[in-house]
């Protein structure tokens, strides 16, 4: 078969610091990746990167990957980096799996996709930003989501991330932009039912069953959100509040509104091969796009995977794929 290179970050941030968790994840997509490949009879190189590209390129001179799996999510430190390493790999002309550079960026930027999604006329929650930790917009409907503009795994967003008046909203912005030294966008938040959709590649595009967030009221956890709690702290109220069902309990037609608007979604921002567009509905049932994450978690109990399963696709049929989806092109 293929000479694959898989390529990952490596952790960087001290098992202390309240987002090593979302980091560490990738370990186990890394082990169960290789096992899916090997057993498709694939040459593999496993290759972690910290802080710096040059064990990269000296990994591909030394290995020439036919293909590169790229499982690198940024480091935890810079998650910029995502990125810039997809540039890096095109730049060399070695056909990766996975979304572009472009789809990258924009998925990250939550600021500009949502400016995508509003000038290509897809539904998605009314925003301000709020750029300086001093200075908030004037909000005229209550309550709001505030969030970092350019993370993922939902790091930042906790049950605090809803705010009722101005006070609490400037505490929020505040905590954010000091945190996370990124702007805070502020969302009208809605009330509805959260979704998950996977469109993959399988090699032709398709949208997988869809996921719901199924929310189970619990002791201290008073918002239905998926926060960082909910998705990396195992059996914490958070957790237990918010649990995936797949496929999910909707109507043919609501069904087809989230296909719908996934898959004009994901061909806006430039995906291919996989990616995850989470929706959540407004108080008159209607899906509004929260996000499109082109680098979603591919491990074998993930939800995309949990989507494979529902439809069923192999793991390792699908991860094999990927790799034919990119050999001799």
């Amino acid at each position: 078969m293929a000479k694959v290179l898989l390529l990952y970050n490596a952790p960087v941030l001290p098992a202390s610091h309240p987002d090593a968790e979302s980091e560490r994840d990738v370990l186990q997509t890394v082990d169960a990746v290789a096992l899916a490949l090997s057993a498709r009879q694939h040459e593999v190189t496993r290759l972690g990167l910290t802080d710096s590209p040059t064990a990269f390129l000296e990994s591909v001179q030394e290995h020439h990957p036919e293909v590169i799996f790229n499982l690198f999510e940024g480091l935890g430190d810079r998650p910029a980096s995502e990125y810039h390493l997809a540039g890096m790999i095109e730049w060399l002309r070695i056909p990766y799996t996975g979304c572009p550079l472009e789809a990258m960026v924009l998925g990250r930027d939550k600021i500009r996709s949502k400016y995508l999604f509003q000038g290509a006329g897809l539904p998605t929650a009314e925003f301000h930003v709020a750029s300086l930790a001093n200075e908030v917009p004037v909000i005229q409907q209550w309550p709001v989501m505030v969030k970092p503009s350019a993370t993922d795994a939902s790091i930042g967003i906790e049950q605090g991330s809803v705010v009722h008046d101005p006070q609490e909203l400037l505490a929020r912005v505040q905590w954010v932009i000091e945190r996370y030294q990124m702007p805070a966008i502020l969302e009208t938040y809605l009330p509805g039912t959260e979704y998950n959709v996977g469109v993959v590649d399988a090699p032709h595009r398709m949208v997988l069953p869809i996921a719901e967030m199924v929310y189970t009221p619990q002791q201290g956890v008073k918002w239905p959100i998926v926060s960082y709690a909910s998705k990396w702290e195992p059996g914490s109220a958070e957790d237990l509040a918010m649990q995936p069902r797949c496929p999910a309990d909707i109507d043919a037609a609501l069904q087809q509104q989230l296909k719908e608007v996934s898959i004009q979604a994901f061909e806006l921002l430039g995906c291919k091969d996989y990616a995850r567009v989470d929706l959540r509905l407004d108080g008159q049932g209607k899906p509004h796009i929260l996000e499109v994450n082109p680098n979603p978690d591919l491990g074998s109990s993930a939800g995309l995977s949990r989507m494979l399963r529902t439809a069923g696709i192999d793991y390792a049929d699908f991860i094999h794929q990927l790799v034919l989806n990119h050999l001799h092109t």
